[in-house]
């Protein structure tokens, strides 16, 4: 066997995949899939729809909160109770309105109030329903 010898000066330095070693090379041409267009699309438009609903939802806001005829917050002034030492809520629901029933009014001060149960303590202040309010 004989040893072959190489030398580097031989070699032609050709970019890879451009043809045979006459060719000149091709272009760089950018090739861009359907799949990785729909991801730059993605990319593009998603800002500018995030800062639109931003915008969106700001004006909306301020709208609602302006003092307005559109403003749908009403005000609401409640009168309380406080209840005795030994007064439950039956016993003020007969109070502040002896010709309803007491378990609707009970109902209704416990909602009201966001009480968890019709158990009241002595000194605890309570909002009374404006239907029960005026009597």
């Amino acid at each position: 066997m004989t040893a072959a010898s190489f030398s580097t000066a031989s070699f032609s330095t050709v970019p890879f995949g451009t043809g045979s070693l006459g060719e000149k090379p091709a272009s760089a041409r950018l090739r861009i899939t359907r799949r990785g267009r729909l991801v730059l699309a993605t990319l593009v438009i998603s800002p500018v729809l995030a800062l639109g609903a931003v915008a969106g939802i700001n004006a909306t806001s301020a709208i609602a909160t302006s003092d307005g005829a559109g403003s749908s917050a009403a005000v609401v002034d409640f009168e309380y109770v406080t209840i005795n030492a030994g007064e439950s809520l039956w016993q003020v629901a007969e109070r502040i309105a002896p010709a309803s029933d007491p378990r609707d009014v009970v109902a209704d001060i416990v909602s009201l109030n966001q009480l968890g149960s019709s158990s009241v303590e002595a000194g605890q202040r309570l909002a009374i329903p404006s239907a029960y309010s005026a009597r």
